[in-house]
């Protein structure tokens, strides 16, 4: 492969050779037409010399520096003018030396080079075209964003490897670089542009290659793609970006990487440390928190890991990925069964002695449990308070409650049932001298059972429409990771009684969730999918909060968690109610269940969202 300065004397010596071919054609022809008598011999000085000045005319004018398969309309103006140049200047200097030169004979040689130089670069930028175009036939026509390093190489990337995607065009918001070239791809406007651009030229897929963007510059410009229906992809920030090849490690554009937030990052080796060598065991583990609690637990290398569920397909599945993953080096076991069992439960305490027990196991449904105000309180209250006293009774290191921002103020059963668990384990940290006991408390997470996300998944794949609540309704949302990393941070930080809090920034509409997935399913909201809103269901409100006000907030060492202050719980009062409302929940006396529950937790105040009908009236 010629190098940089190499290819420009070959571009050089072409040309000179076309210029020394038109003079014999010139010549030939004015023969033939009988108005030239002097010989080749005679006029071989005349030649050279203008095949020379004009090549170095040429060269000044820049035409040299060009790639001419790319060649653009000022390319050849430049061309044109460094031809004229060194002709003229060569008639000056044939009859300054002088060289008998007749007028006519370097006019057909000006002119007849001229259309050579044209004709052969015109022919090649063609020819490469074509060659080109028979060559990435079926590819995936590409719109790049950025024009920067990363852009550089990621375009050499998909130019030189075997890769489905083929870059047409780029985009970049720096206004000096329009019109200039990356790799040969012409840049064409700038992010504003994305939407046109990508209708104008039959764009298929969009890649973000900028990995310095910050946020805010992130969420906007995915948002300019998510209005188009192309396929979107995007590096990963610089933090994350391997010394390898840019084009592997981009990824398909989520719904979370619209959230308007930056992932909050943890460091590992406080957890690390906390579950190396330790029996860990994970209530709920079969579900979307708790299975992702048992796949970064099981990275740090547990002395044993104990899936405990009742739903034996979850936990199947779990069992069987990190069994695929980590072979024999891994002391698993999995045991079915449900947190309302204490008898149970005490089977698996006694049998594994696990020393972290993280509690994920819950019902979560807010709907659901507004009709089965009960079950809430069997499953997640009483399930709770055995799975609390038990780690109490074998002397467990660490227990750590997942919580929810719901059992903040809470309006509906499901948060209620939940502040009252976040007061079973203040209660038992209030007196326990072994065992330290933790509540984790986030917003909604993206992706997991019961979430907005799989439901309009759903919805989408059967065509619509889309349901939303309430057009205002906002939620905090955080990604399934994020939470099990605030988890397992929480775990090793914990003195014992804290509320951990995650800072989750400002709050997404879910009108806006529904309708950025509605974009990046290559749809448009409204036209090809509708969205339509079906009024706030019973317990629901229009937002949520994550610390209640008589709680406060303490800093740690990571800027995005807080620590909520422990709030006193009255032992004998709490525990006489909790075995009172067990009872009415196992008699399914709904409706004293939700008025004893109002009791319990101050904070409740029921919200029915039809008119004030109690939530039990309205099956």
């Amino acid at each position: 492969m010629f190098n940089f300065n190499l290819r420009k004397f070959a571009l050089a010596l072409i040309d000179a050779m076309t210029i020394i071919v038109a003079a014999a054609l010139a010549m030939i022809i004015l023969m033939e037409m009988g108005v030239l008598e002097l010989k080749a011999a005679e006029l071989y000085q005349s030649v050279l010399i203008s095949a020379g000045i004009s090549v170095i005319c040429m060269f000044l004018c820049g035409t040299y520096i060009n790639i001419w398969r790319f060649a653009k309309i000022s390319d050849f103006i430049k061309c044109f003018c460094g031809l004229t140049a060194g002709f003229a200047l060569s008639y000056v200097v044939c009859n300054i030396l002088p060289i008998t030169t007749p007028h006519i004979f370097l006019i057909f040689t000006y002119l007849i080079s001229l259309c050579g130089i044209v004709v052969l670069r015109t022919s090649y930028s063609w020819l490469y075209g074509f060659t080109r175009q028979s060559k990435t036939s079926g590819k995936i026509p590409t719109l790049v964003v950025g024009a920067g390093r990363a852009a550089h190489r990621l375009i050499e990337e998909m130019s030189e490897n075997e890769c489905e995607y083929e870059p047409v065009c780029i985009v970049d918001d720096d206004g000096s670089k329009h019109g200039l070239c990356v790799r040969n791809i012409k840049i064409v406007g700038t992010t504003s542009d994305i939407e046109s651009i990508c209708e104008e030229n039959n764009i298929k897929a969009i890649i973000v290659a900028i990995p310095a963007l910050t946020n805010d510059e992130r969420k906007r410009i995915l948002d300019l793609c998510a209005r188009t229906t192309c396929e979107i992809k995007i590096l990963p920030h610089y933090s994350d970006v391997i010394d390898a090849a840019l084009m592997s490690q981009t990824k398909k554009i989520e719904i979370d990487d619209l959230l308007g937030r930056d992932v909050v990052r943890f460091d590992h080796k406080n957890a690390a440390a906390l579950i190396n060598g330790r029996v860990c065991m994970v209530t709920g583990g079969g579900g979307s928190i708790g299975s992702e609690l048992c796949r970064q637990i099981a990275k740090y290398k547990p002395r044993k890991l104990i899936i405990f569920d009742i739903y034996e397909n979850n936990a199947y599945n779990i069992q069987q990925e990190l069994i695929r993953k980590y072979g024999n080096t891994l002391d698993l076991f999995v045991e079915i069964g449900s947190v309302r069992d204490y008898a149970k439960l005490d089977f698996v305490f006694d049998k594994y002695k696990p020393q972290l027990v993280f509690h994920a196991a819950a019902h979560k449904h807010v709907p659901l449990m507004e009709t089965n105000p009960e079950e809430a309180v069997k499953n997640n209250i009483a399930g709770t308070y055995n799975a609390a006293t038990l780690a109490e009774m074998y002397k467990v290191e660490r227990f750590i409650l997942i919580s929810t921002d719901k059992a903040v103020n809470p309006t509906n059963v499901m948060g209620a049932s939940k502040r009252c668990c976040e007061m079973i384990v203040q209660n038992m940290a209030q007196h326990s001298n072994v065992t330290k006991f933790i509540t984790v408390r986030f917003g909604n997470v993206l992706g997991s059972n019961g979430s907005v996300i799989p439901l309009f998944e759903q919805q989408l794949a059967n065509g619509g429409p889309l349901t939303v609540t309430h057009p205002d309704i906002i939620r905090y949302f955080m990604t399934i990771p994020e939470a099990v990393s605030l988890i397992l941070q929480a775990a090793a930080e914990a003195k014992g009684g804290e509320i951990f809090v995650l800072d989750m920034g400002d709050p997404v509409k879910i009108l806006t969730l529904a309708e950025n997935l509605i974009r990046l399913h290559g749809k448009k909201p409204y036209k090809d999918i509708d969205i339509k809103f079906t009024g706030l269901r019973p317990g629901e409100k229009l937002y949520e909060e994550l610390l209640m006000d008589e709680e406060g907030l303490i800093s740690t060492e990571n800027k995005k968690i807080f620590i909520g202050k422990q709030i006193y719980v009255d032992e004998a009062t709490f525990l006489e109610s909790l075995n009172k409302i067990k009872k009415l929940a196992q008699g399914n006396n709904q409706e004293s269940v939700v008025e004893l529950l109002a009791k319990i937790v101050p904070t409740f105040k029921h919200k029915t969202n039809d008119h004030g009908v109690p939530a039990a009236e309205q099956r």
